[in-house]
């Protein structure tokens, strides 16, 4: 009876670490919110300007998600998903205080090769991954700030959209065989030219650091 009973036991235990598996072969979604924060070092506008007439760029929160594949126990690819993130663009340098000077819609796209530590079993495993990301920039519009600092009539600005390198670093906790949380920091090596009706150009290193909190389901 005890062995019956031991057999049993292990039998159970096997089957819930299987089901609670993030092993090959495994799809996962997940949803939840995502802030980007530009970790700005800006050049200065080009001549004509007053010297040292930089930019900065704030950050946004939205709405996120993903998809992740299990390619083996500890190899999957990943997918971000977010709506567009709006990033309003203020003065800084020598025109630090002039308050916005315009605003642009991103969109990063971004594929991760990761690397998950840990039994595919784990409650908790951690990961490690990188991945190029294609930004596009768009819906680009400036202020009458902007206008009255280039003595434009209006002055408008464009935002070349660039490929880059992300690195990334998170985990996940189980919840129960399906469901867990996952929480991620990542960032991007992300130079970008902006470029102004006048004909100034304006180079910003933004280096955007993301932070990501999400729900996700094990299929």
């Amino acid at each position: 009876m005890k062995t019956r009973l031991h057999c049993t036991i292990a039998m159970l235990a096997l089957a819930a670490s299987a089901a609670q598996a993030q092993q090959a072969g495994n799809w996962m979604g997940r949803v939840g919110v995502t802030r980007i924060s530009p970790q700005v070092s800006s050049g200065n506008l080009s001549a004509p300007s007053l010297p040292g007439t930089q930019a900065d760029i704030k950050a946004d929160t939205e709405p996120s998600g993903g998809i992740t594949y299990m390619l083996t126990d500890n190899w999957s690819v990943d997918l971000p998903l977010a709506l567009p993130y709006k990033h309003d663009i203020v003065g800084a340098g020598a025109i630090a205080g002039a308050g916005k000077i315009g605003d642009v819609k991103a969109l990063p796209i971004t594929l991760f090769g990761q690397y998950r530590f840990g039994a595919p079993g784990a409650k908790f495993r951690p990961y490690l991954g990188a991945g190029p990301t294609y930004v596009k920039f768009y819906h680009e519009r400036s202020t009458a700030v902007l206008s009255a600092l280039t003595a434009g009539s209006p002055t408008t600005l464009s935002v070349g959209s660039k490929l880059a390198l992300t690195v990334q670093a998170g985990a996940t906790m189980a919840i129960n065989e399906r469901w867990f949380v996952d929480g991620m920091v990542a960032k991007t090596f992300l130079k970008t030219r902006t470029t102004l009706s006048t004909g100034q150009t304006l180079d910003i290193r933004s280096d955007p650091l993301t932070l990501a909190l999400s729900v996700g389901y094990r299929f």
